[in-house]
């Protein structure tokens, strides 16, 4: 048997749709004001005007070396890496993917480290040392990986890429530094410059397009030329 209510939710699904009525029967029910009671405190209205929190961002003042060149720059203390790169910059060559640190397209070296720049903000590397995509090397002199990824075919629609090349420059050299990864069967020895330690190692850094394995045989190649 339907209710009267039934028919009217009916009623409604058919002049606005499912979408619409799910709005309005999800409208929240909100009872009429009711004065204090004797012995109740009166909830206090919140404030306005002159007695209303400040709103307005807090900017910082943070200097960095940005590919060789001191750059100077004022910003909201919630401003990322990856946005003081991109928006104030101009940097566009790092990529905003996930905004999430899962996908590894906003990847950038910092004092020597690969990090992704969407998870860090700018204000926490006052005086440090950035290096970018646009940093690696220009158009008529490549970088040793930029040339090989070109060579190897290490990319189809080249979003990922600029992330790709930062952090595999950065992971060579961890393994040249001696850094262990997961794979790494002796902590006691020098790590490898193994596929297996490429593949565990540029984990981090997703490919849409499917083109790990040529982003593996530029990594290697640049791995050997450099023995």
């Amino acid at each position: 048997m339907h209710h009267s209510g039934d028919l009217d939710m009916t009623r409604r699904g058919l002049l606005f749709g499912t979408a619409a009525t799910a709005a309005l029967t999800a409208a929240p029910f909100r009872a009429p004001a009711r004065a204090a009671t004797v012995g109740e405190t009166a909830m206090p209205s919140p404030a306005t005007g002159a007695d209303a929190p400040s709103l307005s961002p807090v900017l910082s003042k943070v200097t960095f070396t940005v590919n060789g060149q001191r750059r100077d720059l004022e910003l909201d203390t919630r401003t990322t890496l990856l946005d003081a790169l991109r928006e104030h910059l101009h940097l566009t060559g790092t990529k905003k993917g996930c905004d999430h640190g899962q996908c590894g397209a906003c990847t950038v070296i910092v004092d020597g480290q690969r990090i992704n720049s969407c998870l860090t903000l700018a204000v926490m590397h006052e005086g440090g040392s950035v290096t970018t995509i646009e940093g690696l090397g220009l158009p008529g002199k490549l970088h040793p990986m930029q040339a090989a990824f070109v060579e190897h075919d290490g990319y189809q629609c080249g979003y990922c890429t600029p992330g790709q090349i930062c952090s595999a420059v950065a992971m060579l050299d961890e393994i040249k530094a001696g850094v262990p990864s997961h794979v790494t069967a002796d902590l006691n020895a020098a790590p490898q410059a193994t596929v297996e330690e490429y593949r565990e190692r540029m984990s981090g850094n997703i490919c849409r397009c499917g083109a790990y394995s040529n982003i593996v045989d530029a990594i290697s190649d640049v791995a050997r030329r450099e023995a």
